[in-house]
């Protein structure tokens, strides 16, 4: 896979938020320590400190989690190699007496969508994943804050997308309710049509690492 021109798209990215009042966060830096837990998206070290392990890919300057997982540094020559696994898992908390609660922030799984409405699978619940996967539901008026008629499930999100989310309501007894409607919200990792992974041009739009072409999503900004 090819990652040209990611290093450009990152700046673009960057420069619309600024552009837009928002504060762009700091590239992690060679003295931050690295997580114990990592979720898709998240950036973990600088590129020229480690050599990209499973469950990661390069992101501009950064190594980015693919996965939720926990991180770990395999030591190899000429340097080590940084990887996220999806178990086991060690934390201090007990994923299976973690439950989602309204304003917690979450990632989930979309699986499928419709024009009202995009269902999702919750497998991570702030920076703990989950033992148990729970459902959620991204209604159209939740998904941005702005021009909420216009909103178009089927341009914000497509099925195998990884959103970050905030819940609004417990719902009934098979599903939360989930926004996007902050900046920080929204898709945090896709695939193109053709299984291409994508990187974000803006937030409405991500493009194919490999190819270019764009396909309209609600982009988080990254974190």
């Amino acid at each position: 896979m090819h990652f040209a021109g990611l290093t450009e798209a990152t700046n673009h990215f960057n420069a619309y938020h600024t552009n837009h009042d928002h504060r762009v966060s700091p590239q992690r830096t060679m003295t931050s320590p690295l997580p114990t837990i990592a979720t898709p998206g998240q950036p973990l070290a600088p590129a020229d400190s480690y050599l990209l392990g499973t469950g990661t890919h390069l992101y501009g300057n950064s190594i980015v989690s693919t996965i939720a997982g926990a991180v770990s540094v395999l030591p190899t020559s000429p340097k080590p190699t940084l990887s996220v696994a999806r178990a086991p898992l060690t934390t201090s908390s007990n994923p299976s007496s973690i439950l989602p609660t309204v304003s917690s922030t979450v990632l989930a799984r979309v699986t499928r969508i419709n024009p009202r409405q995009a269902t999702v699978t919750i497998f991570c619940v702030g920076d703990v994943p989950l033992n148990d996967e729970f459902q959620g539901i991204i209604r159209t008026q939740d998904v941005r804050a702005t021009e909420k008629d216009k909103v178009k499930i089927f341009e914000s999100f497509r099925p195998g997308d990884i959103v970050r989310a905030l819940v609004i309501s417990l719902g009934d007894q098979s599903n939360y309710y989930l926004s996007t409607a902050q900046n920080s919200l929204g898709v945090v990792m896709a695939y193109s049509e053709v299984g291409d992974l994508m990187h974000p041009l803006n937030w409405r739009q991500m493009a194919s690492t490999r190819t270019g072409d764009v396909e309209e999503r609600k982009v988080a900004k990254p974190i």
